[in-house]
């Protein structure tokens, strides 16, 4: 039996166990878990090494050329890491919180500017465009938008009997919101259902085929 035809079937009972998990959670699904998360994060430092730290060490520190603001600015991210690393300590932990508070502060920044620009915007220029064309569709988007972000706010009134409620308005628009959501979720959940067993199928008849020589 050649390595490949190993592989083949290593992949073929690997694939099994992970889908065993449709039967519940057992040991099976969870040693493939294990196996896969182990694999990944190993990738994961490796290709991190190779094509980000080294070059960016090779570019900054290590590069004779490089002046005294560019090495400054290398040795920021390794300022952060260590950072990181003092959250392991009891008493040295409240350091690290600087490098979280970066870290997320970028991140938040970053995601934002990129639902705005990227998702906010361009759904608002296209629900604009599209209503001459198609006003029904158009209209329940704006509705199904528009009482989600209902649903999830949470201002109300304390009533005279010392009870928290909404306005009655706020509460219809949150339940018409909540069923838009559940749409939704009903929709994602069965996508992913039938995704999962077109993968299931298609990557079992691979499998077979190359182990057959089919």
């Amino acid at each position: 039996m050649s390595g490949e035809q190993i592989g083949l079937w290593v992949g073929f009972i690997f694939t099994l166990m992970v889908f065993s998990y449709l039967l519940g959670d057992n040991a099976l699904y969870r040693i493939a878990v294990y196996v896969f998360t182990g694999l990944s994060a190993g990738y994961i430092t490796l290709v991190t090494v190779d094509t980000v730290l080294l070059p960016w060490l090779r570019g900054t520190l290590l590069n004779p050329g490089a002046d005294a603001g560019t090495k400054a600015l290398a040795v920021v991210p390794f300022v952060l890491g260590l950072l990181l690393l003092l959250k392991t300590s009891p008493r040295l932990g409240r350091i690290g919180n600087i490098a979280i508070a970066f870290i997320i502060g970028v991140g938040t920044a970053v995601s934002l500017v990129g639902a705005i620009s990227g998702t906010l915007i361009p759904l608002a220029q296209s629900t604009g465009s599209g209503v001459a064309l198609d006003p029904l569709n158009s209209f329940l988007i704006f509705i199904g938008i528009a009482t989600t972000l209902a649903y999830f706010q949470y201002l109300a009134r304390r009533r005279t009997d010392g009870r928290v409620q909404r306005s009655l308005l706020t509460r219809t628009l949150s339940g018409v919101g909540q069923v838009f959501i559940i749409i939704t979720l009903g929709a994602i959940y069965a996508g992913a259902i039938l995704t999962s067993l077109t993968i299931f199928s298609e990557r079992i008849g691979f499998i077979l085929a190359r182990i057959t020589g089919g």
